[in-house]
């Protein structure tokens, strides 16, 4: 069995972050997020519709939480895919000053309350549980996540269409199993 290279041995890639651009500030994003070697982990995909296994509705689940867990983020649009999940969250830190969640005289606080923390404790908890659940090590997610900071609203209905569309147009994604290289 060949043994999988360490994180430090892997290629460098590069950033799709936009330059100073401050992933904590108020606003609504796009994401991307894929399973390991893009395995379909998360349920299947039939006459255009998803239906999700134990582990997709983990993510659901955990997904659907965030705004009781991150009073500065509203989780909206969303899909899990059989092997990757789409999402649209918002950034709102003035509600979480209006929860008293982010301390004022502390304004590193706000750094915590990011697009990479959020992203970094969504996989870190859907793992545990499927790790809790499946009752061994698994590793669910790929090392990295695409993101996209949504401008206008026109932008916003584009990503809307396209994430409840998604489902529909399985056989056509890049990361459908067939076509994937």
């Amino acid at each position: 069995m060949m043994e999988q290279p360490h994180e430090n041995h892997l290629p460098k890639r590069k950033s799709i972050r936009l330059n100073s651009y401050d992933y904590a500030q108020n606003g609504l994003y796009y994401l991307t997020i894929c399973t390991h070697n893009k395995q379909c982990l998360f349920g299947k995909i039939s006459d255009g519709s998803v239906h999700l296994n134990s582990y997709g509705e983990i993510v659901e689940h955990e997904w659907l939480r965030t705004a009781g867990i991150r009073k500065n983020m509203t989780p909206l649009d969303y899909v899990v895919m059989p092997n990757h999940f789409h999402g649209i969250i918002a950034i709102d830190h003035e509600q979480a000053l209006s929860t008293k969640q982010i301390d004022r005289q502390h304004p590193a606080t706000m750094e915590k309350r990011s697009l990479s923390s959020f992203v970094a404790g969504f996989k870190s908890s859907v793992t545990a549980k499927i790790k809790q659940r499946n009752g061994h090590d698994i590793t669910v997610w790929q090392r990295n996540y695409y993101e996209h900071v949504i401008r206008d609203e026109k932008e916003l209905q584009i990503l809307r269409e396209y994430i409840s569309l998604n489902p529909l147009k399985w056989e056509l994604d890049t990361l459908y199993p067939d076509n994937m290289m």
